[in-house]
C-alpha cells in the first residue's frame, strides 16, 4: 500500500517564489508517499512569447525550483512530480521533474504541445520514461499528452504502475478520457490540474478546469477536487493491483494484444 496525492493550485503568473512557497505550505504536514503537482506550477501557463518562456525557464535539476522541491522531498521523505519550464542552453521545454528523499530522479519533456505552446516551447525529445521509486514504478506525461492513447499505453507497457499527469487543462474532456486510459492499461492515474484563468498579451482568456483526480486501475474515481477548489487530496492505493492485467479468466490486457495488426501505428509517421 502507498499514499498518493494531487495538488491543485492557482499560481500567479511569473511569481515563482510565491508559487513555490504556496505549494510547500499546502504540502507541509501531509502524510503521503507521492504527490503530483500541476504543469508549470511555478510560473503559470500563458506565456506570450518564447523569449518570455526562456526568461522564466530553469535548468533541471540545478534551478531554484528543483532545488527547493528536492529540499522539501528530502525533509519530508516524499516523492514529487511537478511541471516546470526547463532551460537547456538556447532551448526551452515544457517539462516535468521527478524528485524524492534521495534527491533528483529524472525528468520528462512534453511530447505533444498544445495550441500556442508550439510558439513558446521546443518539442519534447525525452520520450516516455518510467521511473522506479521502489514503492512503485511511475510514468510521466504532461497535459495534452492525454489526447494520444499511445502516451499512456507506452508507459504501461514499460511497466508503470501509476501515470503521473501534471496538467493545465482547458479542454473539458480530459478527466473523463483518463478513465479510459486507466481502464485500458490497468494503471492508476493521478492528474494534477490547476484552477483559475489567465489572459495575457491580448490573448483570449484561458479558463482552467480544475477537477484534479486520482483513478484506480479500473478507471473508477478515488478522489476528485472541485472545479475551482485549491488544495490537496490524498488516497491509499494498492500498487500490486496495477500488475494484474487480467480482465477475465481468459483475457489479459497485454497478452491479448496482436501487434502484427497494429503496423499502421508505426507506418503513419
Amino acid at each position: 500500500m502507498m499514499k498518493i496525492g494531487v495538488y491543485q493550485s492557482n499560481p500567479l503568473f511569473g511569481e515563482v517564489d510565491h508559487n513555490i512557497e504556496q505549494a510547500v505550505q499546502a504540502l507541509t504536514g501531509l502524510e503521503t508517499d507521492l504527490i503530483v503537482l500541476p504543469e508549470l506550477f511555478n510560473t503559470g501557463y500563458q506565456f506570450v512569447s518564447k523569449e518570455e518562456a526562456q526568461a522564466l525557464a530553469e535548468e533541471i535539476p540545478l534551478g531554484k525550483t528543483c532545488q527547493a522541491m528536492i529540499d522539501f522531498a528530502k525533509a519530508k521523505g516524499v516523492f514529487l512530480v511537478f511541471g516546470m519550464a526547463e532551460k537547456d542552453r538556447d532551448l526551452v521545454y515544457n517539462g516535468a521533474a521527478v524528485v524524492g528523499p534521495e534527491g533528483f530522479i529524472g525528468k520528462y519533456r512534453k511530447t505533444h504541445l498544445f495550441a500556442e505552446e508550439k510558439h513558446c516551447f521546443d518539442p519534447g525529445d525525452s520520450g516516455f520514461q518510467v521511473f522506479d521509486l521502489g514503492l512503485a514504478k511511475i510514468g510521466v506525461m504532461i497535459c495534452f499528452d492525454w489526447w494520444f492513447p499511445e502516451s499512456a499505453r507506452v508507459l504501461a507497457l514499460e511497466g508503470a504502475d501509476i501515470i503521473c499527469h501534471p496538467a493545465n487543462l482547458v479542454l473539458s474532456q480530459c478527466q473523463q478520457a483518463m478513465t479510459t486510459r486507466s481502464l485500458e492499461n490497468g494503471v492508476f492515474s493521478a492528474t494534477a490540474n490547476r484552477i483559475g484563468s489567465e489572459a495575457r498579451g491580448g490573448k483570449p482568456p484561458l479558463i482552467f478546469t480544475g477537477k484534479s483526480q486520482i483513478l484506480d486501475c479500473g478507471g473508477s474515481v478515488l478522489t476528485r477536487l472541485a472545479e475551482a477548489e485549491p488544495g490537496v487530496s490524498v488516497v491509499d492505493i494498492d500498487v500490486i493491483q496495477a500488475r494484474d492485467k487480467k480482465l477475465t479468466a481468459q483475457n489479459d490486457r497485454f497478452a491479448d494484444r496482436r501487434p502484427e495488426f497494429y503496423r499502421a501505428l508505426s507506418e503513419y509517421l
